[in-house]
């Protein structure tokens, strides 16, 4: 019985480990749709945020991100926004036009050890938007 408890204790640290190891590297995925005209690469740093149109500018495609919650929804939020101008930046774009951002929530995730289930509900904060080639402000 000893060993038992030994091996759902070690279980339970490497569980705990894993999900720790996760939450500090802490991932977005993102993709694109293009409609426009793609241009060379840009640099995601370059990639302004836009709330309100620019005064001229020319829609490339459609962008979207969206990051897991870990340890802050502010953390997730800034990973989604960083992958959304990273996708944005791979068809030229050198803005983005926020047209959405939300949380979403999923289903219950966890694992089970010596009996225990351990779990939470998960949760993703997204960001969508257009990809832009501004001209002028």
């Amino acid at each position: 019985m000893l060993c038992f408890k030994n091996r759902a204790m070690k279980t339970y640290k490497i569980a705990v480990l894993f999900v720790c190891l996760l939450t500090l590297l802490g991932c977005a995925t993102g993709s694109y749709i293009v409609t426009g005209n793609v241009r060379p690469a840009a640099d995601p740093n370059d990639v302004k945020l836009y709330l309100e149109p620019p005064s001229e500018y020319e829609t490339i495609g459609i962008v979207e991100a969206s990051s897991d919650v870990e340890l802050s929804s502010q953390a997730a939020t800034d990973r989604a926004v960083q992958e959304l101008k990273r996708q944005a930046a791979k068809i030229g774009a050198n803005g983005v036009l926020i047209t959405n951002t939300e949380s979403e929530s999923g289903g219950v995730v966890g694992f089970y050890s010596g009996g225990v289930f351990y779990g939470d509900a998960s949760e993703a904060k997204t960001a969508k938007g257009r990809a832009i080639f501004v001209i002028r402000e």
